[in-house]
Formats: C-alpha cells, structure tokens, sequence
C-alpha cells in the first residue's frame, strides 16, 4: 500500500473525529418532556405520555423534567401543564399531593366560553325552596379546576354537556350533597383567573 494513501486515511479519520468531538462538545442541548396534550391536577402521566424534545435550557434544565426523571410507575401532575408546554420538575410527584377530588357535575345549559379542560371555574349552586323557586346562589367550591368536558349524553344526565371538576377534598361531601338534593348548579369562570388573563 503506498505509505502516501495511508497517510491521506490517516488524516481523514483524525478529522472525522477532530468534527465529531467539536460539534459534541457545542452541543448543549438537553433531553426534556412535553406535554403533548394539557395534562391537568391528579393526573398520573407515564413517560409514553409526554414528549420527548431537545432544547438548549442551559443552567435551567434542572427545573424541568427529563425521561430519566419518571419511574416506572409514573408521577402524578400536582399542577395542570398545558398542551405543549415543558413539564416543570416542580409540577409532578410521585404521589397524590394535590389533594384533590374528581367529581362530575351535569350543567343546565350552555358553558360559559373558554370551559375547558385547564381552566378554572367557581361552582355556584342554589336549593330549591318550593317548585321554581330557590334559595339565592352561593359559591360552594371556588376555584374549581376543569378536568373534561363530557358529552350531554354521558352517564350523567343534564340540560348541557357534564363536567368534570377538580376540587379540593374538603368540598367534596358539600358538592355531592348539594348535587344529591337536586340543588341548581352553574359553572362560573373565575373572576381572578380572568382578570389575570386581561
């Protein structure tokens, strides 16, 4: 073989690998999740529930969570992550932290624009004193967070589309109660999560 050849090999494989190592070592992006869809409170979300995508983050990708951050198991979303957002490590646990319930309330009529799941809505709810005629509204659960909105010919009966709510536990026995007597139930978006979003 003529020493000049493999000289001219030589170099070519150290330059391969002089461009490999260079572009290695300016590659700084790293492995994180997405949300694919808007994950919500209490969900429990394994890896082949979010997305895979790399991005430059810098001193910030400790903040977010990465594929070897989710066990076999899952982790539950301790707060909603909406659709194509980066999941924040902050927003996951690997138990039921949240606290939270899940309770399906049938509507009386159209929801208010903006009902989806994601977003925040206060429960009001009225008794029925005599036939027609009921107590003034009160607000039973405040910032109650929706989960889904369920077709008007789901397991729930209903004038409108049923949703289902997160809500905090403690609101539970009220809301059923009230849902068990028959109460008049409206969903109205929360007037602090509107302002913010003004």
């Amino acid at each position: 073989m003529d020493p000049r050849l493999l000289v001219g090999l030589v170099l070519v494989a150290g330059s391969t690998v002089g461009v490999w190592a260079l572009v290695e070592a300016l590659d700084d992006t790293t492995e994180v999740l997405v949300a694919p869809t808007t994950v919500t409170a209490g969900t429990r979300v394994t890896l082949d529930d979010l997305r895979v995508e790399s991005v430059r983050l810098g001193g910030l990708a400790d903040g977010y969570l990465a594929p070897a951050d989710v066990p076999g198991g899952g982790l539950v979303v301790t707060r909603t992550v909406r659709e194509g957002e980066l999941v924040p490590a902050a927003s996951v646990a690997e138990g039921d932290t949240a606290g939270t319930a899940t309770v399906v309330v049938p509507t009386r009529g159209p929801l208010a624009r903006g009902t989806a799941p994601g977003a925040v809505v206060d429960v009001w709810a009225a008794g029925e004193l005599e036939r027609g005629v009921f107590e003034p509204p009160v607000v039973l659960v405040a910032g109650a967070e929706v989960a889904a909105v369920l077709d008007g010919d789901g397991m729930v009966a209903g004038d409108g589309p049923s949703v289902e709510l997160l809500i905090p536990r403690a609101k539970t026995a009220a809301l059923l109660e009230a849902l068990a007597s028959g109460d008049a139930i409206d969903l109205v978006p929360s007037p602090a999560v509107a302002s913010s979003a003004g």
